[in-house]
């Protein structure tokens, strides 16, 4: 017998118990299936056995990591129905994430995503699904992994285990269909409880509850823009044939990386050129042009280089900070926990903000304030502004999609602009990597050259920084009038120097264990490769040091 606690319950069980059988005591204390097992900092599958002495707390999807498992043991259900359906050669790329649903296309001929074949994946997951098949993990020797990949058709993971030289490779598989999906997995499919499939562009999208409401589906909302920028990315890739990490240690191999660097810098200079042109052909009526986006997006290094192309054009920019506009600290309201949110609407001084900008428009000198982060007011120093002729204002602030920042300024003196990092680049075809997993990298090599912090700091104010960006920008994205995507296909390769190091700091100890240890393995998969290439007016030198732009 061994001694243990469980969901704070003290209890003795036979050695050799896994976390399933314990789980099923406390199933009904859950929303949604008991997805995994946490002991201290660590996660555990419920095939795993229990040990002498853990405390032993379960997670279902409503827990990010317990989502995370319903979500890959979701996928991998989904890709053997495929398979099973359209045969073993049928390639089905998992290429990103739309509103927490995965985009996914099949690549097999002329074969075309229709109401009839989906209908027949689905018929498939079901029985599958009913028949409760186990998910079970091999440990394989390095060549026999190999060998069963290119049996199943993976000659992405195939190429990408070139640079991985693990004696021993973990593969999970459903009867006869092997994969790996990054993470641990359900136990048998029979967990999956609610899911659906849906046509979507080229492909469909997988779709499971969101982590708040585990009862109920979300609506598919249809993202015009957000889905362009994905579509236009993924073209890009393939023209590029960087597609993943394979091809990507190719090119650094090859001694090909330098050129892709330049590449990908010239695209973003085109499309910033390119937004620069749409404002100056409204620039009889655009005086403010507001960018908005999540943390990490390159928002600041964005808004100096697209003032250089409106100068190129006799268009003078005036930038101003949301910032300045803060109410006092003091009057900051409360989040549902009792901790000042700063990211609320609320925080800003919409009257005062919206008589200076239109204030501005009108031909007037306005006093613009600035916010004292000390003391935590607002101050005035005497800094005028006045706009003369081809004269305008940028704005840089998580609010300016929200048309509650600016109610009283007319829709067409405003340009609104989204930038965030939506890396196209996949890790194999199944794997996509996470938009948000890239901003947490570029922030946590940034926090740590400019500002000391450590990645543990960083990785626990994530969460914190994810809800604010969820409430106040991706809700009103497709308000913009145009997005600019700032992630770069060699990114990665650069910033792994700079993050491993940083994240092998963290030990089992701590909270952030977790994460440190999944991004651990994530970037083992890339080759490192040099910042020497990257201009010093790139975004990506706001995160690694080097920029021209006072960031």
């Amino acid at each position: 017998m061994i001694n243990i606690t469980v969901m704070k319950e003290s209890m003795s069980v036979p050695e050799g118990t896994t976390y399933c059988e314990l789980s099923e005591k406390f199933a009904d204390r859950f929303e949604g299936p008991i997805m995994a097992a946490m002991v201290g900092n660590k996660m555990k599958e419920l095939t795993s056995k229990a040990s002498d002495g853990e405390e032993i707390e379960f997670v279902d999807p409503s827990n990010f990591e317990g989502m995370s498992v319903y979500m890959r043991t979701v996928c991998m259900v989904m890709l053997k129905a495929v398979r099973d359906v359209l045969g073993k050669g049928t390639e089905v790329v998992i290429e990103n994430s739309i509103k927490k649903n995965f985009y996914c296309e099949i690549h097999k001929g002329e074969t075309v995503v229709d109401d009839e074949l989906i209908g027949k994946i689905k018929a498939r997951m079901d029985e599958i699904i009913a028949a409760d098949m186990p998910v079970v993990r091999e440990r394989l020797l390095h060549d026999e992994a190999i060998k069963k990949l290119a049996e199943c058709g993976r000659s992405d993971m195939v190429r990408l285990y070139r640079y991985r030289k693990d004696t021993i490779i973990n593969l999970y598989h459903i009867d006869d269909y092997y994969d790996y999906l990054y993470g641990y997995m359900a136990p048998s499919t029979g967990c999956i409880y609610m899911y659906d499939i849906v046509p979507y562009e080229r492909g469909f999208l997988v779709v499971v509850p969101s982590r708040r409401n585990l009862k109920v589906l979300p609506k598919v909302e249809r993202l015009e823009k957000i889905t362009g920028v994905f579509m236009e990315q993924m073209d890009w890739s393939r023209l590029m044939e960087v597609k993943d990490v394979a091809d990507l240690n190719d090119t650094i191999v090859n001694g090909e990386f330098g050129e892709l660097v330049r590449i990908n810098e010239a695209l973003h200079e085109k499309k910033i050129a390119s937004i620069a042109d749409m404002i100056y052909h409204r620039k009889d009526d655009v005086k403010l042009v507001l960018i908005a986006g999540p943390s990490s997006s390159g928002k600041t290094s964005f808004a100096n280089r697209l003032g250089v192309q409106l100068r190129v054009l006799g268009i003078k920019p005036h930038v101003i900070s949301m910032d300045d506009y803060f109410i006092n600290r003091e009057d900051t309201p409360l989040d549902e926990f009792g901790n000042r949110d700063y990211e609320n609407i609320s925080c800003i001084d919409i009257k005062q903000f919206n008589e200076d900008i239109n204030g501005l428009i009108s031909g007037k000198t306005v006093e613009i304030p600035s916010y004292n982060f000390v003391t935590g007011m607002r101050e005035y120093k005497g800094k005028f502004v006045k706009l003369e002729e081809n004269e305008m204002m940028i704005i840089e602030g998580i609010h300016g999609l929200n048309d509650e920042l600016t109610p009283s300024i007319k829709k067409e003196n405003k340009f609104k602009i989204f930038i965030s990092a939506m890396t196209q680049l996949n890790v194999d075809n199944h794997k996509f990597i996470s938009t948000s997993d890239s901003r947490l990298l570029r922030r946590m090599v940034r926090d740590n050259l400019s500002r000391g912090n450590d990645a543990a700091a960083t990785i626990s104010a994530w969460p914190y920084v994810t809800r604010g960006e969820e409430r106040n920008i991706f809700p009103f994205q497709e308000n913009a009038d145009v997005m600019f995507n700032s992630a770069t296909i060699y990114e990665i390769a650069v910033l792994k120097q700079y993050a491993e190091p940083l994240l092998y700091k963290i030990d089992e100890t701590m909270p952030e264990y977790i994460t440190a240890k999944r991004l651990i393995k994530f970037l083992a998969y890339f080759l490192g490769a040099s910042a020497d290439p990257i201009p010093n007016n790139s975004l990506i030198r706001e995160f690694v040091g080097g920029s021209v732009f006072h960031v």
